[in-house]
């Protein structure tokens, strides 16, 4: 996990994050991908497992200032889950008002995408399943650790994180929060995870309607509906 590994695209990352779980032999797997950048590599490693495919709808929580400067996300459910830096919060002096009203804001774009996202999949129960959490990389932790939470109040026998290049503060973190971390590469200098690629382009809502839809279809046995 020392070494820096640069890949080609999210394809390339998924193929190789794939393989190893496939080692791993997985009972009952959930593939659960984090919108929008995890689905092309969570796509690929459902077509090798052979999975459902889903996404976790989970939001960044941005600064005051600096809205793409992460201070913790949110994961819809029940009850939402809320996860902050506190220590980044704390430094910004970013009040419970201001969060309070972001995460409100957050979760309804998480309910529009779920209304976009209701067709295009077949729902899948977590409860009892092993479950599966990718993203495309993992910088501070903050989405991934809001998912896997939320994920884990309902009821997987076993919550997997897979990564194909995360921090090494982030792996520690994701540690705490899941059953196991499948990470192919955390550098010592870590810097942004699109400099671990070599094509990094944005990945669309039809890039996502497509993959769920390749995948729905290809997938015989979909696996209990929600």
């Amino acid at each position: 996990m020392r070494r820096r590994v640069i890949f080609a695209d999210r394809d390339e990352a998924g193929l190789l994050l794939a393989e190893r779980l496939a080692q791993m032999q997985l009972a009952d797997p959930l593939v659960l991908a984090l919108p929008r950048g995890g689905v092309p590599v969570a796509a690929q490693i459902a077509a090798r497992l052979a999975a459902p495919l889903d996404v976790a709808f989970v939001r960044k929580l941005g600064s005051p200032d600096e809205p793409e400067l992460a201070i913790g996300a949110v994961a819809d459910g029940d009850a939402p889950v809320i996860v902050l830096n506190v220590r980044l919060v704390a430094k910004l002096g970013v009040s419970e008002d201001f969060i309070r009203e972001t995460a409100a804001r957050e979760l309804i774009s998480i309910e529009r995408r779920r209304r976009d996202y209701a067709m295009l999949r077949p729902g899948v129960e977590v409860s009892g399943r092993t479950v599966v959490v990718v993203d495309d990389g993992v910088a501070t932790g903050m989405t991934m650790r809001a998912a896997l939470r939320s994920i884990r109040r309902q009821g997987p026998v076993r919550l997997i994180a897979a990564v194909p290049v995360a921090s090494r503060d982030a792996v520690a973190v994701l540690r705490r929060e899941a059953d196991d971390v499948v990470c192919l590469s955390a550098p010592r200098r870590f810097g942004s995870v699109g400099t671990f690629y070599r094509a990094f382009g944005q990945v669309s809502d039809d890039d996502v309607a497509r993959l769920l839809q390749d995948a729905a279809r290809s997938n015989c046995h979909p696996g209990r509906r929600a």
